[in-house]
Parts: C-alpha cells; sequence; structure tokens
C-alpha cells in the first residue's frame, strides 16, 4: 500500500525540485555557520549551530508535512480515494510517512558539515544525537500540528484562536512586562499562589524546544541524557498525537471543505463581489487562514517596545527592562523593523491570493480564467489585494516602530523617511518578482523561500564577515542600514525601485500571453505527476 506514495513522491518533478531546493538550503545554511565560525568565531558554536539547526528542523516539517498535508483535501480528485478500499487514515498515513522520510533524508544532508565542526572541535561527538534527533522529532510535530488544526472545524478553529490570543496576552504580561521583575510581582500574592506562578513560569521557559536544547548545549552529556530524552520522546509523541487526530478528521475536513456550507458564526457582513470578482475572490481566499497569531504576537511585543523606547528614562521602575535591553542588543528597532517587513513581504513573494499548489488545479482555475476577458492589469490588482491583505498588519506594525523612534530620538526624520521609504521598496520588488513568477508559472515555494529566507541569510552572512557595503546592498540589507545611508545603500534603492517598476510593468503586460503559454505546456502533461 506504502510503496505506490513512494514511487510518486519520487517522480513527481514539483516534489523533487521542492525537496532538492529544501536540500541545498539546508546545506547552505549549515556552511554559512561553518563559514561565519571560520571568520568571525562565535563564543559558543555548539549553540549557535543547535538553534540554527532546530529552527530549520521547524520550518522545513511546516513545508515538507505541513504544505503537504494541508494542500491535499483542496484537490476533488482525493474523492476517488475517499470512496475506495484505501480508507482515509490509511491514505494520510501513508502520505505522512513520505514526508517523515524526506525530513529524515534533509537531517542527514547535514551530517557531514557536523562531523566538519565535531573534526574541528566546535561540537562534542555527543551533540551529534541531539542536534540530528531533536530538531527532526519537533520539524515533524510542527508539520503534523499545522495539518491536525488546518483540519479542524471552523468553531474549533475560532475557539482556538481566541485561546491563543490569551495565552499571548499572558505572555506578553508575564513575560515582557514584568519581566525580570516577575518575582518582585508575585510577592504581592499569597505565598502558594505566587510560588506555583513561578514554578509554571521556570518551566514553561526551561522546558520547552529551545530552552531544552540550552540545557543540553550548556551541560556536559551525562548531565543532559535525561533531558535528550524528554525532548525527543515529547516532540515524538506530539507528533503521534497530531498525525492521529488528522487521520480521523480527513474525510470529514474534504467534506466540510466541498460539500457543507460553511456556517456564518458571527453577524459581519461579508464584502460586497462588486465589478473585480477576481479580486475578492482572491482576497477571500487568503483570509480563510489569516495567521493573526502570529501578527497579535508580532504586534503586541512591537506596542510594548514602542512604549518603551517614547519612555526612555521615565519607563517605571516596577517594569520589566531585560526583554528589551536583549533586543537592543540584537539590534533594536532596525532588526525588528527588517524582520516585520520581511513577515510583510511573505505574501507578495508566495503570491497566495492567485497561486495553486499544484498543475492540476492550476490548470483546471486557468481553464475557466482565460476564456474570460480579464487582462493582465485585473490579475495584478487581484494579486495585489491579496498579498496586501495579509502583509499590511507587519508593516503597519513596523510603522509604528519607526515612527517610536523617531519620536523617542532613536533617529532624525530624514532617518525615519529613509527606513519607511527602504520598507516600501522592499515589499516593491518581492510583490513584482512574485507576480512574475505567476504569470510565467514559475514555482512559487522557490522563489519565494529564496526572498524571505535564503537572503536574509545571505544579508546576515555578509554583515558577519564584515562585508557592510555589500549587505547593505542586499534587499533585507537595504532595510536593516537605512538608519544609516551610505552611496551603496542610496544606489541599492534605486536600482530595486527601477527594477520593481520595470519587472512589474513587464509582467502586467505579459501576464496573459505567459498564463497561456504556461497552460498550453502542461494541461494534461503534468497534472499527474505533480
Amino acid at each position: 500500500m506504502i510503496a505506490p506514495f513512494f514511487r510518486l513522491a519520487a517522480v513527481s518533478p514539483t516534489r523533487q525540485r521542492a525537496f532538492r531546493l529544501l536540500a541545498i538550503a539546508h546545506v547552505a545554511t549549515l556552511g554559512c555557520v561553518v563559514v561565519s565560525q571560520v571568520v568571525a568565531p562565535s563564543s559558543n558554536p555548539r549553540m549557535l549551530l543547535g538553534n540554527v539547526l532546530l529552527v530549520a528542523g521547524v520550518i522545513e516539517g511546516a513545508l515538507l508535512l505541513g504544505w503537504r498535508l494541508t494542500q491535499l483535501p483542496k484537490s476533488q480528485a482525493l474523492e476517488f480515494l475517499l470512496v475506495s478500499s484505501l480508507r482515509p487514515h490509511q491514505f494520510l498515513f501513508a502520505e505522512a510517512l513520505v514526508g517523515l522520510s524526506r525530513l529524515a533524508m534533509l537531517a542527514i544532508c547535514g551530517l557531514p558539515m557536523l562531523l566538519l565542526c565535531w573534526h574541528e572541535g566546535w561540537i562534542a561527538g555527543a551533540d551529534l544525537e541531539p542536534m540530528l534527533l531533536i530538531p527532526f522529532a519537533w520539524g515533524a510535530a510542527t508539520g503534523l500540528g499545522l495539518t491536525a488544526w488546518a483540519y479542524e472545524p471552523l468553531v474549533v478553529r475560532k475557539w482556538g484562536e481566541r485561546l491563543a490570543g490569551l495565552g499571548i496576552l499572558f505572555y506578553l504580561i508575564v513575560g515582557v512586562l514584568a519581566g525580570e521583575r516577575l518575582i518582585d510581582w508575585l510577592a504581592m500574592l499569597p505565598r502558594f499562589v505566587g510560588e506555583t506562578l513561578l514554578a509554571t513560569m521556570r518551566a514553561m521557559h526551561e522546558y520547552n524546544p529551545f530552552g531544552g536544547l540550552k540545557h543540553i548545549l550548556e551541560n556536559p552529556p551525562e548531565t543532559a541524557r535525561p533531558r535528550i530524552f524528554w525532548l525527543e520522546a515529547f516532540g515524538t509523541m506530539l507528533a503521534i498525537a497530531f498525525l492521529l487526530r488528522a487521520c480521523f478528521r480527513l474525510q470529514a475536513h474534504f467534506q466540510e471543505l466541498h460539500y457543507r456550507p460553511i456556517p456564518i458564526l458571527w453577524d459581519a457582513p461579508r464584502a460586497a463581489v462588486g465589478n473585480a470578482p477576481l479580486t475578492w475572490w482572491a482576497v477571500k481566499r487568503v483570509t480563510k487562514y489569516s495567521g493573526r497569531i502570529n501578527l497579535w504576537l508580532a504586534g503586541g511585543f512591537s506596542i510594548l517596545y514602542a512604549a518603551y523606547i517614547l519612555a526612555g528614562p521615565l519607563w517605571p521602575q516596577w517594569l520589566g527592562r531585560g526583554v528589551f535591553e536583549m533586543f537592543d542588543r540584537m539590534g533594536g528597532v532596525p532588526m525588528l523593523t527588517t524582520a516585520l517587513v520581511l513577515l510583510s513581504a511573505v505574501p507578495a513573494a508566495f503570491q497566495y491570493g492567485l497561486w495553486d499548489h499544484d498543475a492540476q488545479d492550476r490548470c483546471r482555475r486557468l481553464e475557466l480564467l482565460l476564456l474570460t476577458e480579464l487582462d493582465g492589469n485585473d490579475y495584478w490588482k487581484a494579486s495585489l489585494a491579496a498579498a496586501w491583505k495579509r502583509g499590511w498588519g507587519y508593516f503597519a506594525v513596523a510603522g509604528l516602530l519607526w515612527i517610536a523612534a523617531w519620536l523617542g530620538g532613536q533617529m532624525t526624520f530624514a532617518q525615519f523617511a529613509a527606513s519607511a521609504a527602504a520598507g516600501v521598496v522592499l515589499w516593491s520588488l518581492y510583490f513584482a518578482l512574485g507576480f512574475r513568477a505567476f504569470s510565467r508559472g514559475a514555482e512559487a515555494n522557490t522563489l519565494g523561500l529564496g526572498l524571505t529566507l535564503l537572503l536574509p541569510l545571505a544579508t546576515f552572512v555578509a554583515f558577519r564577515l564584515g562585508w557592510t557595503n555589500l549587505a547593505a546592498g542586499l534587499p533585507p540589507g537595504s532595510v536593516f542600514f537605512s538608519a544609516q545611508p551610505t552611496l551603496t545603500w542610496l544606489a541599492a534603492i534605486i536600482l530595486m525601485a527601477s527594477a520593481s517598476l520595470v519587472i512589474g510593468q513587464r509582467a502586467r503586460t505579459t501576464c496573459v500571453a505567459g498564463l497561456r503559454d504556461w497552460y498550453g505546456r502542461n494541461h494534461g502533461l503534468r497534472a499527474t505527476a505533480d
């Protein structure tokens, strides 16, 4: 039963291309860490390498497992499998097994780099196990957790989002506002309540993947062995629980997605379709999984950080400063606003509004759209509205930080204007490149990963190596170094703005012709393989 799923994954051009890209990105990321360690040695290379591997494992699990499994029910071709002798839980289990095997192969791709680090004495031989197995376990838990969450009924997702909002509020109050003053706050409560809350906070801080990995890499192997077992076992158990829940919900989720009308659980009126139905549909499509939780977390912290900047020395003594001072040391407003602008540009690069996850669905949709009188401007407006709908919140939060830094005296008005201009230019460039890829039928994930992950990584490495002019000339660096503009920075901004205009105009002009050409080359040829 399982062999056909592995065979399909091996012959699918799209999945091969995605896996090769992730493998290259994985090895390149570790290579950048090695190069930076050679040129500008870190005081704790074990910690740096461990955190990079864990972050990479989480991202790769979300892409290889979460993305694939959450997109499967969107295809109505799945209906034929669901009514065959192959049961839904067997189908999802086999697909998940393929994703897990590919995730394991990605981890193995980094083994030569880890052996090199071991040979150079940067890590110990006992570090190989946690650096391979812990990212794999928690990457699997992340991907399968996203799948189980996407398969849940709408009511469950709504209440889950509300609970997550309360959790974010709790974190902002306890972890940020209280901070290092938490013990003083808890001292005002009854002793038992205060001690219980303090123990809970410490457990949440230490017993998570990053805190556990920090403990492992800071202690001898014999002392860290229990924590290694706990992290691997707990991540594996979470992955199994999420997989079982997704297997149980697959068929019901498919029916809800295609045959059961979504109930209106709130009184908010829907936006009118108007004279731009493609724009209305694209915006409606990207708001189904809007990612509000991430925006609430980023926005809540940024608002507190902006208040801290404006208050300056007047910040109350009974409020914590440690978290804000840590962010100041990490780069402060330039670092945080660069990350926010990149987050806002993710929908622009990936083109969530109009893109379909495989060639089969893309051909089916284009078969109808290309019969209409829609032109390149219509596709452009629809894509722009969808990308801005998903990304404007992060950009607004970045703008709030820029304004706070200007009013708080951390930057002049000219630096504020330069930062805002750099953010607008970066977003425009990413959108123009993403729309050009859409109009030509190029792989959205390939371009999106390159722009939002590999390019920021290259900027960071160039900065660590001391190549400041090169770092400032790259799009992410143009935002980070905008508070200290140079001729190189100005030339990069002019070049990126010009490229955005030229690429955008050409993509709009050739959009329909490019889509027709892609449809003619792919219809009926690669649909089954993809």
